[in-house]
């Protein structure tokens, strides 16, 4: 279950990633499967093979791309996740989210 993003937040990144850009989009999500990952980063590429280009750069294998609604996209979590968003230099996504609920439980 994803929330914490706005709808123009998500349509900007169907776009891109629609548009054959490798888009980033980050948001507050919860499964009962990974009980201690409150947020997740969903990169996005409708080019298959610029997607999984750029997944092997990070070990990421194209096995774990997830192929749902027309974008396929790998998740990010965990430290994985803020090892890639600081190299890409898109760690203020994650920081944005953990202020918010940061804020929401002062």
């Amino acid at each position: 279950m994803a929330f914490g993003l706005t709808r123009q937040e998500l349509n900007e990144w169907k776009k891109k990633a629609s548009d054959g850009e490798v888009a980033f989009i980050t948001h507050f999500w919860y499964d009962p499967r990974f009980p201690d990952v409150k947020t997740v980063t969903k990169v996005g590429c409708s080019n298959l093979h610029t997607l999984e280009d750029w997944g092997k750069k990070y070990g990421l294998k194209k096995e774990w791309v997830h192929h749902r609604h027309g974008y396929p996209h790998f998740d990010l979590m965990g430290q994985k996740q803020r090892e890639i968003l600081q190299s890409e230099k898109l760690i203020h996504q994650l920081e944005k989210l953990l202020m918010k609920a940061e804020k929401r439980n002062r």
